[in-house]
């Protein structure tokens, strides 16, 4: 006797409900809260620029305007300079078997709720792979260059918005070197790119490298060991950083490993990558719908998913998306901090 498909008790909607409710396991970015998603109706997204003030606009589907301007490609109107980029589509699919399915039947009792923690669990999975691909892609964004799973280029920031990527050797392998200076150097820079942008501070992620250097450093030693003290006695969390220099400095330690089993980890030894925070308009997660025809016309939501019986009904297929692109759309507030001897 054939088998029904037992996912037909949840329905397209309730399914994308269920991966929006997994709870995100992963991801110091998203804590922050640093870039807001911001879903859109297109698979293109638009940042238009004038007079150095940035603003989002709506666009169409690439091309529709007859200019044959591609993503990425640069307008211009005067002092007004479009900016298109084309949103990724990020897909991972699951696979339950039939035998899975009765060994879930045979051992819960209920059937729909016991299917339901089946589909959780395939979900749950899922969903971690596409947050800690969307962590990435956000590291990418606050470095200024975003790239794919396999370390090529997806889009170069300081290049699409014709800006120099800054840099500052913070010399920790020397003891004498002025560290606040180095600090206020950092900060000065992403004060003088706000162009009209508000902050309420300067976080800067750094490698476990480059933060023991930093706090080992003899200009920055005695500081660190009075912050540490002093968290110690109000009961604070010393994970959420240490302030010096104006500068608030925190170990970050996001690791992936790509298709070919190679392990990336997001911030480079002895590096590290400063960005202002509570800015308003500075950084977005844009989110685009997923390439399904119920789809069409409708705000972008973070994940979707569906499922559909295999070939020859040998199991069932749970495939899942998400379309997000991370952007700073004032890559000269960046900065990167780099350390040497």
């Amino acid at each position: 006797m054939a088998m029904v498909n037992p996912f037909d008790v949840f329905s397209v909607t309730e399914i994308a409900a269920a991966i929006n409710r997994v709870p995100n396991n992963y991801g110091r970015i998203n804590q922050l809260g640093l870039m807001p998603v911001r879903g859109t109706t297109s698979r293109t997204v638009a940042v238009e620029e004038r007079n150095g003030s940035l603003a989002l606009i709506p666009t169409e589907r690439a091309g529709n305007d007859g200019s044959g301007r591609g993503p990425g490609n640069v307008g211009k109107t005067g002092k007004r300079k479009l900016r298109t980029f084309s949103v990724p589509n990020l897909t991972y699919d699951e696979f339950v078997g039939p035998e899975e399915v009765q060994g879930v039947r045979a051992f819960g009792g209920s059937d729909q709720q016991n299917l339901a923690s089946l589909l959780n669990e395939k979900l749950a999975n899922a969903r971690a792979k596409h947050d800690i691909t969307l962590e990435h892609l956000r590291m990418g964004a606050l470095k200024g260059i975003i790239v794919d799973a396999d370390g090529s280029t997806l889009y170069n920031l300081y290049t699409e918005f014709d800006i120099t990527a800054k840099e500052v050797d913070f010399v920790l392998g020397t003891g004498t070197t002025d560290i606040k200076a180095k600090c206020h150097a950092v900060k000065r820079h992403i004060e003088d790119n706000l162009l009209g942008e508000t902050m309420t501070g300067v976080r800067v992620l750094v490698s476990p490298e480059f933060f023991d250097a930093l706090t080992n450093h003899q200009k920055v030693q005695k500081a660190f060991e009075n912050w540490q003290a002093a968290q110690d006695r109000l009961g604070g969390d010393m994970r959420n950083g240490f302030t010096f220099g104006g500068l608030t400095f925190e170990e970050y330690r996001g690791v992936s490993t790509d298709p070919a089993g190679n392990t990336r980890r997001f911030i480079a030894d002895g590096e590290g990558h400063a960005f202002p925070e509570g800015t308003q308009q500075t950084f977005r997660t844009h989110v685009a719908p997923a390439d399904f025809n119920e789809a069409v016309g409708q705000m972008g939501q973070v994940y979707y998913a569906k499922t559909q019986p295999a070939k020859f009904d040998r199991g069932w297929d749970v495939h899942t998306q998400s379309n997000p692109l991370p952007l700073c759309h004032r890559p000269g507030v960046l900065v990167k901090l780099t350390t040497s001897n």
